[in-house]
């Protein structure tokens, strides 16, 4: 719509009259709503006159009154806030008052990870539709939030799962039955024969992973063991197979908690092989390092890294013998940006002869050095500060005090309290 607005100049330039003249037409005028179109979507806007006394003219301003939603101006936050719902066909927009919020951004990477190594499609070989989806979200459970399975129901409700895989039987009963179905079958071995050929595998790591404790006592691997956290617990442990090129695990195997030899070991690589891999090699902590493990590792002609200890005389004058000049230059390499020192070594024993590494971090000596002085200092002021109750065995009082550190001091009971010494040699020694 248009206006037009006609102004006179009186001879006498009477500027009064003039502004009661402007002021009478914009009483006249009234507002009026159009569309604007911002970034392809509709809006209306009121224009509305008025008048700028400073530039004696009338302005217009514009005031937003809606999106256009089929013809008619809707606040958005409005139309949140109205049990109302409006729908826009061409924008496919839909307002209302919104009843639930589900966590969406942190399943995308997940779920393209799942998409592009085809594990839906092998699951779905494996499973019926409502097992495959159960079985998914337990498993993007254990990734993005960890939690009992009799808290998985409620999980899954706030999730996108459940607009993408609606009404699943995630009670605690139903998991049971499945994790049960799957445990007495074959398909474990059968999804990872499916990850095997997927990713054409060639060469793999196999990784003594880790423990798992638990109070269950249906699990017959379930047994007492060395445990990494101090948690009395029987365990069971775990290992896991590695794609060495693509770094993705393919294979897993279990073994009861108390096995600190390589025989069972020997059993995983005997299914490794049975999906073609002739290229292994087995990465072990040091709890399997031993004269024995070492032997029959060698004997069977395995590949193996693994951590030495002490516990051979052997490996004690090997280190003795490399710290002459571990230091040099020519042992010199960077990891992750800080100096670290390499030297090759051998070995050997009567029975075997094998090659490896000693690796010497400065910056690491130092932390390890100050983190242990400070807990030397620590551990001797609370000693002395401890007043040994006149029942108690003040030997008994000490160890429990002092745990792993009692080593290091000496100590004699002057009345109810420790005089604490250091031992410089077994200091020493540690260092």
């Amino acid at each position: 719509m248009c206006r037009c607005i006609l102004t006179y100049s009186f001879p006498n330039n009477n500027s009064k009259t003039i502004y009661t003249i402007m002021r009478l037409l914009y009483k006249r005028m009234k507002s009026i709503l159009r569309i604007k179109k911002i970034n392809g979507i509709e809006y209306w806007y009121e224009d509305i006159p008025y008048y700028d006394k400073e530039k004696k003219q009338i302005r217009h301003k514009s005031k937003y009154v809606g999106r256009n939603i089929n013809g008619k101006p809707v606040r958005v936050r409005d139309a949140l806030n109205s049990s109302d719902e409006i729908v826009q066909d061409e924008t496919s927009f839909v307002s209302s008052k919104p009843i639930n919020a589900y966590n969406y951004g942190e399943f995308l990477p997940l779920q393209k990870i799942v998409e592009e190594l085809k594990i839906e499609e092998y699951l779905g070989d494996l499973f019926n539709e409502k097992d495959r989806n159960m079985i998914l979200s337990m498993a993007l459970n254990r990734v993005i939030r960890p939690t009992a399975m009799y808290n998985l129901k409620t999980w899954y409700e706030n999730s996108v799962l459940s607009l993408q895989c609606p009404e699943l039987p995630l009670k605690s009963q139903n998991i049971s039955n499945l994790l049960a179905k799957v445990g007495n079958s074959d398909i474990p071995s059968m999804f990872m024969g499916k990850m095997f050929r997927n990713l054409g595998t060639k060469r793999t790591l196999m990784y003594d992973l880790t423990s798992l404790s638990s109070y269950s006592q249906l699990i017959n691997l379930l047994e007492y063991g060395y445990n990494r956290d101090n948690c009395d617990l029987p365990q069971i442990n775990l290992s896991m197979i590695v794609d060495k090129e693509k770094g993705i695990p393919v294979m897993y195997d279990i073994y009861p908690g108390s096995i600190v030899d390589v025989t069972t070991l020997k059993n995983t690589i005997k299914k490794i092989e049975a999906h073609g891999m002739e290229n292994y090699t087995l990465v072990m902590d040091r709890g399997f390092f031993s004269k024995g493990n070492i032997e029959e590792l060698v004997r069977e002609k395995i590949p193996f890294i693994m951590p030495a200890t002490m516990a051979l005389k052997s490996v004690k004058e090997l280190m003795s013998s490399v710290q002459k000049d571990i230091e040099s230059p020519e042992y010199l390499h960077k990891f992750h940006k800080k100096p670290i020192f390499v030297k090759p070594v051998t070995l050997e024993q009567k029975e075997f002869k094998i090659n490896g590494y000693c690796f010497y971090d400065p910056k690491r000596e130092m932390d390890e050095k100050s983190t242990f002085y400070s807990r030397l200092y620590d551990v001797k002021e609370k000693l002395e500060e401890t007043a040994i109750p006149g029942w108690r065995n003040a030997a008994e009082v000490f160890k429990e005090r002092a745990r792993e550190m009692a080593s290091f001091y000496s100590w004699k009971k002057i009345d109810d309290h420790f005089k604490i010494r250091s031992c410089p040699q077994i200091i020493e020694q540690e260092l």
